[in-house]
């Protein structure tokens, strides 16, 4: 079958396991459209494990996007097989090997000593500990956490201190891309975690008309780095500020 894209939208990846089982093992697009929609919705809530959200919506949304395809013919048809089997396999040992990864990353982890106040804070997990503490090598070469900003390229090109209004004004984009990048995904997950982090992030998002989450969760790195510099260098655990 060709999908017609605009009908092919999902609320999901269709390279998440579930969906890449759904696709290539468990049916096929003539079953998609024939089987109860009640049906096929809970086997992929069972798949997913509840990760779908609303596993009625994906299922209707694929069976929109059969019933609005059209056959390919036979020698087209195989040719896209193909292809397309040689991506999910590409996709699922690149997964498998994403895995094993991680279970070493987090042996490593129990070695390093500056990884567990890190682990402290909430919404932080290994990985992201990891990776932070990898970029930064040995804390004491900081003399403060302005340094580690421009290490990471948390900075801005103005001479401006990170908590003034930037809705235009760029990052420099200098320094270590990888450090930058663990600093904001990690100060993402904090902010959802910890209310503190949640507070400071929604202050700075209602403070610009346009720009507010990037504005808001590059500022909610440059506190990160505060955080992650005083707990290193005095080897503490976080704890949460009491909330007023």
């Amino acid at each position: 079958y060709k999908l017609n894209r605009a009908e092919a939208e999902l609320p999901t990846s269709v390279f998440g396991s579930a969906m890449m089982e759904v696709l290539t093992n468990r049916y096929s697009l003539d079953e998609i459209s024939e089987t109860p929609l009640e049906v096929l919705a809970a086997d992929l809530n069972n798949l997913s494990h509840g990760r779908f959200g609303n596993a009625e919506e994906i299922a209707k949304a694929l069976k929109r996007a059969v019933r609005n395809s059209y056959r390919l013919d036979k020698v087209m048809e195989d040719s896209v097989d193909v292809v397309l089997g040689m991506y999910a396999d590409e996709i699922k040992m690149l997964s498998k090997q994403l895995k094993l990864l991680d279970k070493s990353i987090e042996r490593i982890c129990v070695a390093i000593p500056e990884v567990k106040p890190l682990l402290s804070i909430p919404g932080i997990g290994k990985i992201y500990a990891a990776g932070i503490i990898a970029e930064l090598g040995q804390i004491n070469r900081f003399k403060n956490e302005a340094q580690i900003a421009g290490y990471a390229g948390l900075t801005w090109r103005r001479s401006q201190s990170g908590e003034s209004e930037r809705q235009t004004t760029p990052l420099t984009h200098n320094g270590n891309q990888y450090l930058r990048y663990y600093l904001v995904e990690a100060a993402n997950m904090v902010r959802i975690n910890e209310p503190v982090f949640a507070n400071y992030y929604k202050k700075k998002y209602s403070e610009v008309p346009k720009y507010q989450h990037r504005r808001a969760i590059v500022l909610s790195a440059r506190k990160l780095i505060r955080l992650v510099y005083t707990l290193t260098t005095k080897h503490q655990l976080y704890q949460s500020p009491k909330m007023v």
